[in-house]
């Protein structure tokens, strides 16, 4: 038996969103996604963005980052997150992570905030691990007290909620999401940027379309360009999909919770595996991350000769060789993440898995297991 590491999901809804777009019917697939998603997430605004990075990248448009502005990052987040901010010839900040989230510390992210508010601090984008979330109150209490904004990288928090409010909708500047997240490639790309500031969003969806300006009252090839865009629209085609998806989400992640508690019964008791421990009861479990206390490496090799994919999320920033030589860093400069990159790996959960896939990769689990000294 083979298990993926991840498998998209279809539905009869998204293949007819898609014959409606092949067919020519007159939705426009792309406002109708807006409208529904920004209802389901709980916002005033939504706007669809070519893939989850365009919105990262879209979001500091909008915040208006500029040369020589500080971004304060996790050091435990996909190369995206750096990239967008070194695209303005600004400067990625790395904060270590907490060990038993893998999230930012937020102590360490305090620290770091208090000693330097006063150096062209911008933002802070936090990116919600395996979807679960830091102390958002705590987290929007310290952006005010020292003024910068909040970007919530929410790539793996598509319908997670913290203390009964969905990701996106608790009090961020700008969220952005990802259909096609890092290692769960879809058959289509597409992101979404959030907020309730209509600022924000006017601005953002000025720059996606290349600044261009048009007078609805005029012939519609008459444009001007009043700033420096890009372009991140959406294509009719990946929106029409997407609208099924956002349909099934919340179904699709009570399936995940259910594979995950058989994998927290499975694995409780099983030497040199420590599963994931929840900062509160509301683990949405969107990865499902164990620790290997050691040769994470070669159990992950193990388990791939018995047919079971596993990810990892993710290599540390500070390991890759672009940002380890731009800023002279060492790898002993963020040690909880150095740990943590040792250890852990992530285990295939995605709505579609049957119970016989399920106790496929628990049994293997606990046979590589087994062979650890």
């Amino acid at each position: 038996m083979k298990i993926a590491f991840y498998r998209y999901e279809s539905s009869r809804e998204a293949h007819s969103n898609v014959s409606d777009v092949l067919d020519g019917e007159d939705i426009d697939q792309v406002e109708e996604l807006e409208g529904e998603f920004a209802s389901y997430i709980g916002v005033d605004y939504a706007l669809a963005t070519s893939h989850g990075t365009s919105a990262l990248h879209l979001a500091m448009l909008a915040i208006d980052l500029k040369r020589g502005d500080k971004v304060v990052c996790s050091v435990n987040a996909h190369p995206n997150v750096p990239e967008v901010v070194r695209h303005f010839d600004a400067e990625p900040i790395f904060i270590d992570i907490d060990f038993e989230s893998y999230n930012i510390n937020l102590d360490k992210l305090e620290a770091y905030l208090e000693e330097n508010s006063a150096k062209k601090l911008k933002a802070v984008i936090v990116t919600h691990v395996a979807g679960q979330c830091v102390d958002l109150d705590r987290l929007y209490a310290m952006a005010k007290r020292y003024d910068v904004k909040i970007v919530e990288d929410a790539s793996e928090a598509l319908g997670v909620t913290y203390k009964g409010d969905k990701v996106g909708s608790t009090g961020a500047d700008i969220s952005c999401f990802n259909f096609s997240a890092h290692l769960k490639k879809d058959i289509c790309n597409g992101g979404m940027l959030v907020s309730n500031s209509a600022k924000i969003i006017e601005r953002a969806k000025l720059l996606r379309s290349h600044a261009m300006k048009r007078d609805k009252d005029s012939l519609e090839y008459i444009y001007d360009v009043v700033d420096i865009g890009f372009d991140y629209t959406m294509s009719q085609l990946s929106a029409a999909y997407i609208r099924a998806q956002i349909k099934e989400q919340d179904k699709n992640l009570q399936r995940v919770q259910e594979i995950a508690q058989m994998y927290n019964k499975a694995f409780g008791e099983v030497e040199h595996v420590m599963i994931p421990k929840p900062q509160r009861d509301d683990h949405p479990y969107s990865l499902y991350i164990i620790k290997v206390d050691k040769n994470r490496d070669s159990f992950a090799l193990e388990l791939k000769k018995h047919g079971v994919e596993v990810g990892l999320h993710y290599i540390p920033l500070h390991f890759l060789t672009y940002y380890k030589n731009k800023y002279s860093l060492k790898v002993n400069n963020f040690p909880v993440a150095l740990k943590t990159y040792q250890q852990v790996m992530s285990l295939p959960i995605y709505a579609s898995m049957q119970d016989k896939e399920v106790q496929y990769v628990i049994e293997k689990i606990k046979v590589v297991a087994s062979t650890r000294v």
